[in-house]
């Protein structure tokens, strides 16, 4: 089975603290959603020309203007087909904020690693651990 990224997810473990620091969305997201800033927290995406570099996880659902607690760390249960050592990407396209273990090859796409599967249905997050990257060409 392929990887595969359904935006259907749960939040295992949020990560370092106990008390998850919040920010107001820009953007509609999902729980589980990588985030980034671009004119306020939105979903991130890897696609040149409109790359939004992942900077943390949404740890709950929201609209535009709620405010949300966020997590650079936490374990995300609901993928399918993905293997365990993988490290994961922002994607493109149309899916803003989710996942791919495919790392974007487009010159300009976001290619910085967000994270690792640790099971086929549970990614560690990561998100910021490494520098920006792109595609050259």
């Amino acid at each position: 089975m392929s990887f595969a990224d359904s935006g259907v997810r749960s939040i295992v473990n949020s990560g370092k603290g106990s008390t998850p620091p919040k920010i107001t969305l820009a953007g509609a997201c999902k729980v589980g959603d990588v985030l980034g800033y671009s004119s306020g927290w939105k979903p991130a995406l890897a696609t040149a020309g409109s790359v939004i570099q992942g900077r943390l996880v949404a740890l709950q659902d929201g609209a535009i203007g709620d405010e949300i607690p966020v997590s650079p760390c936490p374990v995300v249960d609901g993928y399918t087909g993905g293997t365990a050592g993988n490290p994961v990407y922002v994607a493109e396209g149309a899916n803003s904020g989710c996942i791919t273990e495919t790392v974007p090859d487009t010159a300009s796409d976001a290619t910085t690693p967000v994270g690792m599967m640790l099971s086929a249905t549970q990614c560690q997050f990561n998100v910021g651990g490494r520098a920006d990257s792109v595609v050259s060409g």
